[in-house]
């Protein structure tokens, strides 16, 4: 883990943003390609690799992009605070729009359940944007650490976007086979299942990259963009994660998921940033 930090500091941190996030991309492939090997998979697995997903993406979203974002806030007291909240709010209410508006399905969903305009799109179509929609705030958490590396700032360090990378990857995993897996399921031939479930991933190399570069460009908004991104993430686990893991009988294994996973990712954390 030393080599990989020593590396990404001594490269352009903008590229550093696109390598993390293409490694978030590749383990979301690697859950996916599981479809190769397994026709099904268990309903208690799936909600529990659910509900590890939004315990990794709650605690990111404090220990990786509040609490810094906090710490390199000018001011004291209320004032301190204000680009966090402003941040968070801006975030929960961009991912808020995206959820009226784009058509998607959530995972344990019924197909009359869709969410979004209307359209005659397909299930599987559906399926993987609803995913995607998990994964652009997790693309710009991690650029906009990165950016803030390129900016000088303090309290954004390598070793923190490196774990933000490493926690978001690892919860990735899960969430390819849970988009490859429901789509064998109802018929789709293994390679198109493979397909889709790693195509849900592609925006976030796509929106860590724009994260990189605008808190490069315009450095003093990076409290607000850290905060921003907690905002979507926290959004995207209240309305999208929770109520995925709360259909069946396995809630409990969802809430013991979601303790791990908050867990791992605060211990990642902790110890690299």
């Amino acid at each position: 883990m030393t080599e990989i930090i020593s590396y990404f500091e001594n490269i352009d941190p903008v590229l550093g943003a696109l390598y993390a996030s293409l490694f978030t991309w590749i383990l979301t492939a690697a859950g996916a390609a599981l479809v190769f090997f397994f026709k099904g998979m268990n309903r208690a697995l799936l909600d529990g690799m659910l509900g590890f997903t939004g315990g990794v993406m709650v605690a990111a979203s404090f220990w990786s992009l509040l609490a810094p974002g906090i710490a390199m806030s000018p001011g004291e007291g209320f004032v301190k605070v204000i680009p966090a909240a402003v941040g968070f709010a801006l975030g929960a209410l961009f991912l808020f729009g995206l959820d009226k508006v784009l058509p998607h399905l959530h995972i344990n969903f019924k197909e009359s359940e869709k969410e979004g305009v209307k359209t005659p799109w397909h299930r599987t179509t559906l399926l993987v944007l609803a995913i995607a929609l998990h994964n652009i705030p997790e693309g710009l958490a991690v650029g906009v650490l990165f950016g803030g590396v390129a900016a000088g700032i303090p309290e954004a360090t390598i070793g923190g976007a490196v774990a933000l990378a490493l926690g978001i990857g690892i919860q990735n995993f899960p969430e390819g086979l849970a988009v490859s897996m429901p789509l064998r399921r109802q018929g789709v031939s293994k390679f198109k299942s493979f397909w889709y479930g790693q195509m849900s991933a592609i925006v976030e190399p796509i929106s860590a990259v724009i994260g990189a570069v605008a808190v490069t460009f315009f450095t003093p908004i990076l409290p607000y963009a850290l905060a921003f991104a907690a905002g979507a993430m926290i959004f995207v686990v209240v309305e999208e994660v929770v109520p995925e893991t709360q259909r069946d009988n396995y809630t409990d294994i969802a809430t013991l998921g979601f303790i791990g996973g908050f867990i791992i990712m605060m211990t990642l954390d902790v110890a690299l940033g």
